[in-house]
């Protein structure tokens, strides 16, 4: 029994969220670490699809949790996916503040940044009246997406669009994501959302594409 109880407690500690000062949320997955959609039922979200699509992401490339050095960042590699199977633009929210910084001194800085509300400037711009479906991804940092990505939130009105939300995490899902999103545009669409862990990305090109099918997409 006392062995039963060391090897759940090692469980827990190994599902710990990156940048997440709570406890983690269980992921909503199969033992396996499956790509999920997520919500409390695995059936295709409805009215996805329609109009032209636009990807929205921000990727951390650098010191990553779990995938050590990265240089090109898991939701960037997820957005690709996207991308390639719906022909949808993309819009990378591209920010200096966190470049070259190691894997703590980050997260203590997103801590701070989520703290006192703070919002990060961002490269570029992008017409989104143009889209009628928005794809939104990043990184879960704290809970839910890096304050940058609040920054562009603030800019752009997508209230009218259905909205995507995605994530990369290893632990916490989609966090409190979708309903952030829904706060933020309380007219937009706002689909469940999907999330996959960081260091599935790089072979889990064909969970993307699943899901994705199952949003409506046939692929290009």
């Amino acid at each position: 029994m006392k062995i039963f109880k060391f090897m759940m407690a090692i469980a827990a500690l190994l599902t710990a969220t990156a940048c997440n000062g709570k406890k983690a949320q269980a992921p909503l997955s199969s033992p396996g670490g499956d790509t999920i959609v997520s919500g409390h039922s695995n059936e295709a979200p409805s009215g996805a699809v329609g109009g032209a699509s636009l990807v929205v992401f921000f990727s951390h490339a650098g010191d990553n949790y779990s995938v050590g050095n990265i240089k090109v960042g898991n939701t960037k590699i997820v957005a690709d996916y996207i991308s390639e199977f719906t022909g949808a633009d993309q819009f990378e929210i591209k920010t200096k503040k966190y470049d070259g910084m190691a894997y703590k001194p980050l997260c203590d800085l997103a801590k701070k940044e989520q703290q006192n509300g703070e919002l990060p400037p961002f490269e570029g711009s992008v017409d989104v009246k143009k889209y009628d479906v928005v794809f939104i991804g990043g990184p879960v940092w704290w809970g839910t997406y890096p304050q940058v990505m609040f920054t562009f939130f603030k800019k752009y009105d997508l209230n009218g669009k259905t909205i995507i939300p995605f994530t990369t995490h290893e632990g916490s899902g989609l966090g409190s994501c979708v309903k952030d999103v829904k706060k933020v545009y309380p007219k937009a669409n706002v689909e469940q959302g999907f999330s996959i862990y960081g260091h599935d990305v790089r072979t889990g090109k064909e969970r993307v594409e699943k899901w994705l099918k199952k949003l409506g997409y046939q692929g290009k």
